[in-house]
């Protein structure tokens, strides 16, 4: 069940990246049809073909494991309490003073002075 789901996650990144299996199979490491006995559970992947994939892809072996979700250890979530995130939006002048007044309210100046 564990292989299948790894399996069928592969699939789904596949099929969401819209990556060949030829292109797949090359990140792995493996010809392509090594990697249509893979995707039919005919023949298993190795963890080093794993890795390979998953470096291939940009991602690490766990976060193939659990996809779509990307894994984050709960202790390390936690202790990363500074997180930052940047919006960013091309605006008109009028435009861009009407959402900063959206955002921050009737003080917006006094907030960016900061």
């Amino acid at each position: 069940m564990f292989y299948e789901t790894i399996i069928n996650n592969i699939r789904k990144i596949m099929s969401d990246r819209r990556l060949t299996q030829e292109i797949i199979s090359n990140y792995a490491g493996i010809h392509s049809s090594q990697m249509s006995k893979v995707l039919n559970f005919t023949i298993t992947l190795s963890y080093k073909q794993l890795s390979n994939l998953a470096s291939g892809l940009g991602m690490r072996e766990i976060d193939i494991i659990t996809y779509p979700e990307v894994y984050v250890p709960r202790n390390l979530a936690e202790k990363n309490d500074d997180t930052e995130v940047v919006l960013q939006l091309k605006l008109r002048k009028d435009k861009s003073d009407q959402i900063l007044k959206l955002v921050f309210g009737e003080n917006n100046i006094e907030i960016l002075n900061k």
